[in-house]
């Protein structure tokens, strides 16, 4: 468990923790960005998960230029069993006296004032419960260029979004203590697959009673290429695709992923959502009336209607 720094302890630091494969063609430029954070109080771990290229080289030289004195830079190997297990590690691992704790992919760029962004909401937050800032994002091509505003998410961040939804993209994430003492405890007992560790975060943060803060603001360029693990989504390609997902079984697989992992550390819950989760669990084994009922009276949405809708196609088809 991660414990609370002394008062005696050295000024309150910011852990980036990035889950790294492969990545060598667009890392410097990420790691570069870090460098240029108004907000220098940070250190980094970098977890490569069996990466063949050039990545931990490019780690190691970074390290260099940035002593200790000035930014920790710790290279580790990961666990070499997906993308989503690594950034668990990095989670269950995470150092005890961090105040925050960062996401980052491989293959962005942060803009300057991301961190700063980022620690300055959680501390506007109460600070004894877990809290999580995510952020829009400049969806841009692989070489920076053709930048689009990402989503923006107006309903209230809930579980009851994030038993069938994940707003809070990883590469944007910033947590506060109470949320890395969570999710190192919870990172530590899990087992099992999942469809994307930022989804969990944001399921765990919002089951606990924490609170999620999403920025408006971009804090990123999202880069898209080729061999992007989870891409941006949006317009009517996206539909489409959902569509085809929905219909091949993929939103009923990873709901089946997401509450195994719940229910195995449903004690960390509140008992209000662990109430939640279990109905979510039993009605979609549900015959088709007792289903669709069940699922309006548990209140689960989507944040746009579109979204929504595929939700209620998916329930209707037991496909959910």
């Amino acid at each position: 468990m991660i414990q609370s720094p002394p008062s005696n302890s050295p000024p309150d630091r910011l852990c980036i923790l990035m889950g790294l494969y492969n990545g060598a063609a667009h890392l410097q430029e990420q790691l570069d960005s870090f460098a240029d954070q108004s907000f220098t109080q940070w250190d980094l771990i970098v977890s490569d998960d069996g990466s063949t290229d050039a990545s931990a080289a490019l780690v190691t030289d970074f390290a260099a230029k940035h002593a200790p004195a000035e930014h920790k830079v710790t290279l580790t190997q990961g666990p070499k069993q997906g993308f989503a297990a690594n950034f668990l590690s990095l989670l269950a691992a995470a150092p005890h006296d961090a105040t925050w704790l960062a996401m980052s992919d491989q293959d962005d760029v942060w803009l300057s004032d991301h961190l700063a962004r980022g620690v300055a909401a959680l501390d506007a937050l109460n600070t004894e419960l877990p809290a999580l800032y995510c952020s829009r994002t400049w969806v841009v091509s692989a070489d920076l260029k053709d930048r689009r505003l990402s989503r923006n998410f107006r309903r209230t961040p809930s579980f009851a979004n994030a038993l069938v939804q994940n707003i809070a993209s990883g590469n944007t994430t910033v947590l506060n203590h109470a949320a890395a003492d969570l999710l190192a405890q919870a990172a530590a007992r899990h087992k099992g697959p999942l469809p994307a560790h930022d989804w969990w975060v944001y399921q765990l943060i919002t089951g606990a009673g924490g609170t999620v803060h999403f920025d408006t603001k971009p804090g990123l360029l999202y880069r898209q290429h080729a061999k992007n693990v989870i891409g941006a989504s949006g317009g009517w390609q996206a539909r489409a695709l959902r569509f085809k997902m929905i219909l091949a079984g993929q939103f009923k697989a990873w709901n089946d992923q997401n509450v195994t992992a719940l229910t195995h550390v449903s004690d960390l819950l509140t008992p209000q959502h662990q109430a939640d989760l279990a109905a979510f669990a039993d009605l979609r084994h549900r015959p088709l009336g007792a289903r669709l009922a069940a699922l309006h009276r548990l209140g689960v949405y989507r944040q746009s209607r579109p979204a929504h809708f595929f939700m209620w196609f998916a329930a209707l088809i037991g496909k959910f």
